[in-house]
């Protein structure tokens, strides 16, 4: 019987244990969107996970999307996450960066020259941003044009290039959340015509250029996905009109490529994970996808270990428990309580609530 703290290999990656920390947003970039040291304590602590995601980064300027995010295209911003990933690498971790485009939900305020964001559609979205004043509507986007696209498949070319000159051990498409990719993916978002809009096939063709883009980058092997089939996060999104026939064509289509995982955000992002009225068959895409299986959303203990004893999954990711608990790994195997978690701290601020939760002694 398999269990969450064996080892296991996942394209080119070997994990030491099947637990994952999620990719969480903190918003603690320092000048030039910079990973800078309390960055690097913070995912030092947390090396014991069998891999860590590493937060959503922006692959250009007019990815941004969040006061403070960090990005990975400068030199300064390789050069920031390099002192995070040696860190983890020293503490005995692996680490992978998530690969992040917004699209719509950003605002004029955090992007360049006060540009409007830009996505599949001119509509705007009903979803708030953090800026300098707080949190405040999203700004009204600017649709692509075809003409465009090819510029941005080579910014996510360019973005994982630099993931591993970072040290990464590889990256993560962020295909989830209602961001740029899920914005071309649903037909509740995408109006478009043309080669990127209409037939299911067209609106999974950004997402898929940008994953071909990326392996032939760095290698399958060191890629990853994550996709986010019933989520509205936020209210930004409605769900797509046939989300069981969309997102089983894109995993069809990403199976094939060799990649080293798909990560699946199981229900509401943050959120229930059985939406009511909202059936989805999640095992139905598992069994097209013959890669590492991770899933995600609101996992306890005894979950986790039954759906990895059971072979529903090959990774469970945690997300807000690896924020109030950098030592998640040994309490989950040892079943101790975890830290609370200090959520007016989450987004934001110095040391407190990210770098200074206690862990159990020796």
């Amino acid at each position: 019987m398999t269990s969450l703290f064996d080892p296991i290999q996942i394209g080119d990656i070997a994990l030491a244990n099947r637990i994952v920390m999620a990719p969480l947003t903190r918003n603690r970039a320092i000048a030039g969107n910079v990973a800078g040291p309390l960055t690097v304590e913070y995912y030092r602590q947390r090396a014991t996970a069998g891999l860590i995601i590493a937060e959503a980064s922006q692959i250009s300027p007019m990815a941004q999307g969040y006061l403070d995010t960090p990005g990975i295209h400068s030199a300064a911003q390789v050069a920031g996450w390099r002192q995070v990933t040696d860190a983890v690498h020293a503490a005995g971790g692996k680490i992978v960066l998530q690969l992040w485009h917004v699209g719509r939900i950003s605002h004029t305020s955090l992007l360049p020259d006060g540009a409007a964001p830009v996505s599949s559609t001119g509509k705007q979205s009903n979803a708030m941003t953090f800026t300098r004043e707080g949190f405040v509507p999203v700004s009204t986007p600017r649709a692509l044009r075809d003409d465009e696209l090819p510029g941005l498949i080579e910014d996510y070319r360019s973005a994982a290039r630099n993931a591993i000159a970072a040290g990464f051990d590889g990256v993560e498409v962020h295909a989830a959340n209602t961001y740029l990719l899920e914005q071309f993916l649903r037909d509740s978002v995408n109006d478009r015509s043309g080669p990127y809009g209409g037939s299911v096939a067209n609106r999974a063709r950004l997402l898929l250029d940008v994953v071909q883009a990326v392996t032939a980058e760095i290698g399958a092997g060191r890629t990853g996905v994550r996709l986010s089939p019933m989520t509205t996060f936020g209210g930004t999104a409605a769900l797509d009109s046939d989300p069981q026939a969309l997102y089983g064509y894109v995993v069809e289509q990403l199976a094939p490529l060799g990649l080293a995982f798909l990560h699946v955000i199981e229900g509401e992002t943050g959120g229930t994970r059985t939406p009511e009225g909202k059936a989805f068959d999640y095992a139905a895409l598992h069994r097209s996808f013959p890669g590492a299986w991770l899933v995600n959303n609101g996992y306890s203990r005894e979950l986790a270990l039954d759906t990895i004893n059971s072979g529903k999954a090959d990774l469970i990711a945690f997300g807000r428990p690896f924020i109030s608990t950098p030592d998640l790994v040994r309490r989950l195997r040892e079943d101790k309580p975890l830290n609370e978690l200090r959520a007016d701290k989450l987004y934001g601020g110095d040391a407190e609530g990210y770098t200074d939760y206690p862990v159990l002694a020796d």
